[in-house]
């Protein structure tokens, strides 16, 4: 059974963009790519050599979530946060996945303000 899954406090918007993230923000920022997100946290993964992360680090992330609501379906909004490292797992060729707990909640949440905006454009029976 995944653990992860059972400290979960709400749903993950599983989404798929490009991340950002650093030890400072003044210096380099590597590359990675968004698994899912809640108001809580961020899961990501990126390559291995890119950065030495390790549990219990502060990183800096910089991402974008759908601008639920909003007119055009491309709209996103760009967002920075930081966070302490909870966990890290090796993945698939080369890459490693973290989880990473922000130091201040988002405003929303993304998979209900994903479910909302779904039902909003689907039209009445």
């Amino acid at each position: 059974m995944d653990n992860n899954a059972e400290n979960r406090q709400e749903r993950r918007l599983a989404y798929r963009w490009p991340v950002w993230f650093s030890t400072d923000v003044t210096q380099a920022l590597f590359p990675g790519l968004m698994e899912d997100i809640s108001s809580g946290g961020i899961a990501f993964s990126y390559a291995a050599g890119a950065g030495p992360v390790q549990e219990g680090q502060r990183l800096t992330v910089r991402f974008s979530l759908p601008q639920f609501g909003h007119e055009n379906p491309e709209a996103t909004i760009g967002l920075t946060r930081t966070g302490r490292v909870r966990w890290m797992t090796p993945a698939e060729a080369g890459t490693c996945r973290v989880g990473l707990q922000f130091d201040t909640p988002l405003s929303l949440k993304p998979a209900e303000e994903a479910a909302l905006a779904a039902l909003c454009r689907t039209p009445a029976p």
